[in-house]
């Protein structure tokens, strides 16, 4: 199948036009008149999964392997190194980050992950309203998303409504408009903010909260005959608790 196919179709499901202005979703390595022989569905792109797959694999990810312009490509380097192997295998890429998480991600993790009641979405907020206490909120999280520990901000017993952006999205506190706020990568001074504002946040880790996008996208290649594996990128982050 050719690559302009694949993309075309990734382009139904979930249009590339939707990226933030800053981000650098679609074809990261490719030529989109080369055929795929498969496809490799990841978080990222590792040295693993480049040696261990075929000439002609499509590796198609959730953060772009590229966010900026390069200025050189130093192969001893990332991500250089990483492009070169693809090239002299003749491997594409192409990555789905904002738009995915505006049409899948983030209701996908609220919704059927962590199994709570969407009420209302922006682009990447997911907001719902119920009642939580706080253990039982804290246990549901550990459990969903296999986090051992957890970092929590202005603790609060009982919680009406909850609000989550997958990946790093302490940006947004200012739209936030729930009583608790699940996100990833929150920096000290985003919860100092929060603190001050009254707003209960939860660092669901950056991984922890996109590792599902694998499984999201499987889903819709079904539809097209060409064969689609999920492979587990590695997690940058381990917790030592010795």
């Amino acid at each position: 199948m050719k690559l302009q196919q694949i993309y075309n179709f990734l382009d139904k499901i979930s249009p590339f036009e939707l990226q933030e202005k800053w981000d650098n979703s679609g074809l990261i390595v490719g030529d989109m008149n080369r055929e795929v022989s498969n496809i490799v569905l990841s978080l990222d792109l590792d040295d693993d999964m480049v040696d261990s797959t075929d000439e002609g694999t499509l590796f198609i990810v959730h953060h772009p392997l590229i966010f900026s312009g390069l200025t050189e490509l130093d192969f001893a380097k990332y991500p250089s190194n990483l492009i070169e192997k693809m090239i002299l295998k003749k491997q594409s890429l192409i990555a789905m980050h904002t738009n995915f998480d505006k049409t899948h991600l983030n209701r996908y993790v609220f919704e059927k992950v962590l199994g709570l009641k969407l009420e209302s979405q922006n682009d990447f907020l997911c907001i719902g309203k119920g009642e939580w206490k706080y253990k039982e909120l804290l246990s549901l999280l550990r459990d969903k998303l296999n986090l051992p520990t957890l970092k929590v901000i202005g603790k609060k017993e009982i919680i009406k409504s909850i609000a989550l952006t997958t990946g790093s999205g302490a940006s947004l506190i200012d739209e936030v408009e729930a009583d608790c706020f699940l996100t990833g990568d929150i920096k000290y001074h985003d919860a100092m903010k929060a603190m001050s504002e009254n707003l209960m946040m939860v660092d669901i880790g950056h991984y922890e909260s996109e590792c599902f996008f694998g499984e999201i996208l499987l889903e819709d290649l079904k539809l097209l005959e060409i064969s689609a594996i999920i492979m587990k990128s590695k997690n940058p982050f381990t917790i030592d608790n010795t």
